[in-house]
């Protein structure tokens, strides 16, 4: 199962966040909320599977994300 650990406010950030996790080994899946024409202000959602969450929580802290 997986489980959203971040929102983001676009997806520039999102993708920010995904490349830090998958290059600390993680998994992970990007969710568009309201998805408009651009890809700025459109709310994102950074999924881990379950058991990976509190690890990818504290990588995104220690990155200072």
């Amino acid at each position: 199962m997986w489980t959203v650990i971040y929102m983001a406010q676009d997806m520039e950030t999102a993708e920010k966040v995904k490349d830090v996790l998958t290059k600390e080994g993680f998994l992970v899946k990007l969710r568009q909320l309201n998805k408009k024409i651009d890809k700025k202000g459109s709310y994102c959602e950074v999924l881990v599977p379950k058991a990976e969450a509190q690890d990818a929580q504290s990588i995104i802290i220690e990155y200072g994300l």
